[in-house]
This record gives structure tokens, sequence and C-alpha cells, in this order.
């Protein structure tokens, strides 16, 4: 079965094709490090030979993040996930960083020094920004458009939080250009309408992401770094023309060495209304060479899983049956009853609904 034979990613070798998938869970401590609960959360999740994906983890303090969202910026931050990455190790695990930049997703009320967010152009996201209080009420704030010497230093900042994450011991980052964050709102024509080389052409609209890559591969080792794309977001209110074109053209320029690619379904059912089940990943599968990971709409149609797999021998990242099942592997390997999950506890503090899931036991 293929989910479960080995495959390579960079200069690993796994066991099997199942991916913890990057889940953002707000429980990162004040000074946004890991705690200890953090810890256990991925050594619970860990199995030999496995690649687990961290939660999206700032590159900086005013990349636009949120009480409990974790950096990569200070020492001691770098410290705290270097007790995770240990965990994972111990258990013979694999750990890729995701690192990201909100851009126009943040917000000044919690930016240092109460700074506007920053965006590819002066476009606010549409809807409500429910992370700001008074909660369900204030908008998305109209970002400051970005310098091109702006966009120069958050190359540079993306660079230094992919060293960080090494030092902090990860075996690689993925550089997360997905659901309407800043490199996703540099790659969509919708939200970048810049007229300069960072703007306008599919090429110019991809500079940025491609800079940060090749930037950070000279640095850390292409073999090192993922990159994970969702060209039907349904997040950040983010659109593009042309996407099979705009996303066609990154693959092909991307160092083909890289660790993987991660992409969203179209079908994702985790921020959808309704799954699109016309569009398909298929022609970025065959532009791809390297490892491929398929990520969407896998916990509530577990068959996809091992179909999935078996047709097209990508890795499969799930997210939410993971967060409910820390022996996901295990259960799925041997057919067992799978815990449902707990929305409401997705995005709290504390212990419940994040390490308190049992494991399976023989009734």
């Amino acid at each position: 079965m293929a989910i479960f034979e080995p495959t390579k990613i960079g200069n690993h070798q796994l066991q099997h094709r199942i991916v913890l998938a990057p889940l953002t869970r707000f429980r990162s401590d004040e000074k946004h490090a890991p705690t200890d609960l953090g810890v256990e959360y991925y050594r619970q999740r860990t199995t030999p030979g496995g690649l687990l994906i961290s939660e999206g983890i700032l590159t900086s303090p005013s990349a636009g993040g949120l009480p409990g969202v974790p950096e990569i910026f200070t020492k001691e931050q770098v410290e705290g996930w270097r007790k995770v990455t240990e965990a994972v190790h111990e258990k013979g695990g694999i750990i890729f960083a995701q690192i990201w930049h909100a851009g126009r997703y943040g917000s000044a009320y919690y930016n240092p020094g109460n700074t506007a967010p920053v965006g590819p152009s002066p476009i606010a996201a549409r809807g409500i920004n429910v992370f700001i209080p008074p909660l369900g009420t204030v908008p998305y704030e109209t970002p400051r458009e970005l310098t091109k010497d702006e966009i120069k230093d958050l190359v540079k900042e993306f660079v230094t939080a992919a060293e960080n994450a090494i030092k902090a011991g990860f075996d690689g980052v993925e550089l997360h250009g997905a659901n309407g964050l800043l490199i996703d709102q540099f790659i969509n024509s919708t939200s970048n309408k810049r007229t300069d080389e960072y703007g306008g052409s599919i090429e110019n609209r991809a500079r940025f992401a491609l800079e940060i890559e090749q930037s950070i591969s000279a640095s850390i080792g292409p073999e090192r770094v993922g990159f994970r794309f969702s060209p039907w977001g349904g997040q950040g209110d983010v659109g593009d023309d042309t996407p099979y074109a705009t996303w066609g053209y990154i693959l092909e320029k991307l160092n083909p060495k890289l660790a993987y690619v991660h992409f969203v379904e179209p079908r994702d059912d985790a921020v959808r209304q309704s799954p699109d089940w016309e569009n398909s990943l298929d022609p970025f599968r065959k532009i791809w060479k390297g490892p491929f990971i398929s990520a969407g709409g896998y916990t509530n149609n577990t068959d996809l899983i091992k179909s999935v797999a078996e047709e097209t021998g990508n890795l499969i990242a799930i997210g939410r049956a993971y967060i409910a099942n820390p022996d996901l592997v295990e259960r799925l390997k041997h057919g067992w009853p799978l815990n449902k999950y707990n929305r409401d506890t997705f995005y709290t503090t504390g212990p419940v609904g994040y390490i308190d899931y049992p494991f399976y036991t023989e009734p």
C-alpha cells in the first residue's frame, strides 16, 4: 500500500507518507515561545521515519502575529523550539518548521508600536478580522504598500528565520506561500496591483516567492527547503486570474532539489463552504518531479488518503484528524476507528483538546 511505503525528502528517508500538516494551535507562551505542552504535542504525533510540519512560525515580531502564535526570532524562542525538535528526534521523527509572514492579514492592534500591516498593495482583505477586539466587529485594515527596499529586507528576514530554525534543530523549513498570507498576497492577481518588478505579470508576481526560496536555499541548502501553495486558497480574500499558469511557472522556476512542494487541494473542506471538485492539482504534479505533498479534504474522507497515495505516489498531509488522533498512523494502518475532533478547542489555551486525545486501546 503506497501510503505506508518508504520515500525520501531531501536527505531524509521516510518510512511512510502520512504527514502532520502545519496547524495553528495558539499554545505558545506570552513571549511566543513553545511550552512543555507543545513539546508533548509534537512528541505524541511522532513516528519513526514520519514527517511532521510545525505550526506556522512567524519570521519576526512585526510579521503580524497574535497571542499564542510562535516566533523564531529570539534566543529564548530558538531554545524553546530545540526542546520540540529533540523530542521528535528521540522518537526517530523528521520535523520541518513552517515559517510565514501575515502581510495584510496582520493588524496594528498587535504589531509592535501599533504599526500598520504591510502588503504588496494597499488593498484590504474583505471581511472581519475575528481576532481583534471587540471581537467580530473589526474589518481587516488597509495595508501599507511595501517599498522595494522593504521587500529586500523581508527576504533577509525569512533567511534569518530559516537559519534560526536550523539552529533550533529542525530538519528543514517549509515556506508558507499559501492561505492568503504575505507570499500568497504577492502571487495572486487580486491582492497584488503593483506596477514595478514585483507586480503585474506572472513572472513579477512570483518574484518575491522565488527570491525567498533562492536566498534560503543558498543559506541552508535546497534539500532542507519545502514550499506550500494554495492556488485555490479559500482564505485571505485572494484569487488569481490564471492559477494553472501562475503556479505552473513558479514550479518551473523553483530549485528542483527542494525537499518537496506542498499543495492544498481545491477540494479542501476546512475553510471552504463547499469543496471545489472542478479543479485539480494534477497539472502541477506533472510539472514537479520531486516529492509532492497533497493536503486538504482528507479528515472527512479518509478513503482518499490511501487512494490518492496509490494513484499519485504523493505524501498526504492531514490536519484535523491528526489533532484528534496522536496515533493516526497506527490507526490508519490497522483500520482502527478514529477519535472525533473538537473544533471548539482548536484555538484555545491549555492541554484540553491539545494533548489529551486518547491513543487507541483494544476494546
